[in-house]
């Protein structure tokens, strides 16, 4: 089983997972690619100390970029998932 400090990357804090913190208790969390359901799930409630009810898992791939030199580089492929806590638990995230 892998430590929490690999399976999480970071606490992701954008305009929709706001709302989702506020109106269904649920966080998004930047993950590593190799990460499954489970793992994600006992690496939160380990970490944050608290109840993992479900877990939605989703792969991005990277964007493609041309630089002015006509190069194109292409960003890393990430992992995102949305964790629902039962009600009452909370992420601190400040």
């Amino acid at each position: 089983m892998k430590h929490a400090n690999t399976v999480i990357k970071a606490v992701m804090s954008t305009e929709k997972g706001t709302g989702m913190q506020a109106e269904q208790n649920r966080y998004m969390l930047r993950v590593d690619r190799a990460a499954n359901k489970a793992e994600i799930k006992k690496a939160v409630e380990d970490f944050f100390n608290v109840t993992v009810l479900a877990v939605n898992t989703q792969n991005y791939l990277g964007k493609t970029r041309t630089l002015r030199t006509r190069k194109t580089v292409k960003a890393p492929d990430w992992k995102r998932a949305i964790v629902t806590l039962k009600p009452g638990d909370k992420i601190d995230l400040l």
